[in-house]
């Protein structure tokens, strides 16, 4: 499911993003989406390929990896993000919902430390411009 009201658009120098059509609630559901799973093998094979960007840790070990399907892959990262994500390992999918209202027009980010406003470095720190 993905909420209608999102689309793929330019997001400057981070390439492309997921932007709102319209106006959107704090506390909307806006994605939930399935996810491959890759095993540990898998995984260090993509790592080295530009899927690496792509990709999101998975399971309680943190080991294997997964792609996300729909527009998840796509979420910038910004360290006061308007979105968060929940992983459900049992199901295989990932949730996209806001944590603050979002304006037409908005960018829809998520902070890759997994807490909308956690500060801890990402791992391409050094090359993103909306360190706060």
């Amino acid at each position: 499911m993905i909420l209608p009201s999102l689309t793929i658009a330019p997001a400057g120098q981070k390439g492309r993003g997921v932007f709102a059509t319209k106006n959107i609630a704090k506390g909307t559901v806006i994605e939930i989406s399935p996810v491959i799973v890759l095993s540990v093998k898998d995984r260090a094979i993509i790592e080295q390929s530009v899927l690496t960007n792509y990709i999101f840790e998975w399971g309680n070990s943190k080991r294997k990896a997964i792609l996300a399907l729909g527009y998840i892959s796509m979420y910038n990262h910004s360290y006061d993000a308007n979105c968060e994500y929940e992983m459900d390992y049992d199901e295989d999918i990932m949730t996209i919902t806001t944590v603050k209202p979002v304006k037409k027009g908005e960018e829809l980010c998520i902070n890759y430390n997994g807490v909308p406003d956690k500060k801890d470095e990402v791992w391409f720190h050094h090359l993103i411009k909306d360190v706060q």
